[in-house]
């Protein structure tokens, strides 16, 4: 019979129980993101279906949460003068911006209206005139509850009117206006705006990729390799035991 003995070093062992605490965590908490991502496409699916609703007067921070995604309706006069620029937006491969304009709505409220995209090279007021819609204007649009500050992301320069991430609260301090709430609004459609007119409405991001479930199962697959690899590493055959020569 052919022995074998398994004795790694105490400082192997203590590396991989480490290494695997690590990787079924990560596994684990890519489980917790994949519930959380279905439950908010479910979210989105059905809230951005639904039939748009007339925004209140004020929307309270702590109901923010519950207009995310819902289409409203929105009346009011633009300022096109404190408009500011969303940099580094993309569509369809050509870099832009996302134009973000104040709405004075008929109370005398104030909100935050992404109207939505243009190419870099028409990012000057003069060259979309035929945008600059005058006068009341009526339109449908997504609320949104903006993200933080993402990992990386540069500083908002709101001397240069460069806006990585939608600061409500510094956005309207730099237009000089009232608190416009927790939410901000991207355009869905607007029948004020000339056909061809930038910006270009409908940017509201519906299709958010949900690959944990892969993540998940990497991670998983990379703590079995190490057990695997572990076990093949230290298991030894005892000396002598090789098998003797039948010749």
């Amino acid at each position: 019979m052919m022995g074998h003995r398994f004795r790694p070093p105490i400082s192997a062992t203590i590396s991989v129980i480490v290494a695997l605490v690590i990787l079924i965590g990560l596994g684990t908490w890519q489980v917790y993101r994949l519930d959380w991502k279905s439950d908010l496409l479910d979210r989105i699916e059905e809230r951005a279906g639904a039939e748009p609703v007339e925004l209140p007067a004020t929307v309270p921070e702590g109901e923010a949460d519950d207009w995310d995604y819902r289409p409203v309706r929105l009346a009011g006069r633009y300022l096109h003068d404190l408009e500011m620029h969303l940099v580094a937006r993309t569509r369809d491969g050509q870099t832009g911006v996302h134009v973000v304009t104040p709405l004075e709505r008929p109370d005398g409220s104030f909100v935050l209206v992404n109207r939505g995209w243009v190419p870099i090279d028409r990012r000057p007021q003069s060259d979309r005139v035929e945008g600059l819609v005058d006068g009341p204007v009526s339109l449908t649009a997504i609320a949104r509850v903006p993200g933080d500050q993402a990992w990386m992301q540069p500083d908002n320069d709101p001397e240069r009117n460069d806006w990585f991430w939608p600061d409500l609260a510094a956005m309207a301090r730099e237009a000089g206006i009232d608190n416009p709430g927790p939410l901000i609004f991207e355009v869905r459609d607007s029948p004020s705006m000339p056909d061809g007119a930038l910006p270009i409405a409908g940017q509201t991001r519906m299709n958010i990729p949900n690959n944990h479930l892969e993540y998940a199962l990497t991670w998983y697959a990379l703590a079995l390799t190490m057990i695997g690899v572990y076990f093949v590493t230290f298991l030894r055959r005892e000396p002598g035991d090789e098998p003797e020569d039948s010749r």
